[in-house]
C-alpha cells in the first residue's frame, strides 16, 4: 500500500514538472514573437487581438508536440522572419548579420 502511495505521488510530481516546463517554453516563445500590430512589444506583452490569436496559435502547436524551432519556422514562413526577435542566420540575412563586424574592422 505504501509503494502505491509513494508511486502515485512520484507521478503527480512528474506530471507538475513536465507541465511546468510546458509554460516555461510557452512564456519564452511568446517573448521571442514580434507583435505586428503593437509597434516594439512581443506578444507576451500585447493585448491586441492579433497577440491573443498569436498566443492560443502558439499553444496549440504546443499541444501538437512541435518543437520551439518548428514553431519559428511555422511563423517566419507565414508571416517573415520580421516576426522573430532573433532570426535565424540565413543567406538573406547575412549582411546584416556580418555588416556591424564588416564596419569595426574596416574602422
Amino acid at each position: 500500500m505504501k509503494s502505491k502511495i509513494i508511486l502515485l505521488i512520484l507521478l503527480v510530481n512528474v506530471y507538475s514538472f513536465v507541465a511546468s516546463n510546458e509554460i516555461i517554453d510557452e512564456n519564452k516563445i511568446h517573448k521571442n514573437i514580434r507583435c505586428l500590430v503593437c509597434q516594439g512589444q512581443s506578444i507576451s506583452d500585447s493585448n491586441s487581438d492579433f497577440a491573443i490569436t498569436l498566443k492560443m496559435v502558439v499553444k496549440d502547436l504546443i499541444k501538437q508536440g512541435k518543437t520551439e524551432e518548428e514553431i519559428y519556422s511555422f511563423l517566419s514562413e507565414k508571416y517573415g522572419d520580421w516576426i522573430l526577435y532573433k532570426p535565424k542566420f540565413n543567406i538573406q540575412n547575412f549582411l546584416l548579420w556580418v555588416f556591424p563586424y564588416l564596419v569595426l574592422a574596416i574602422g
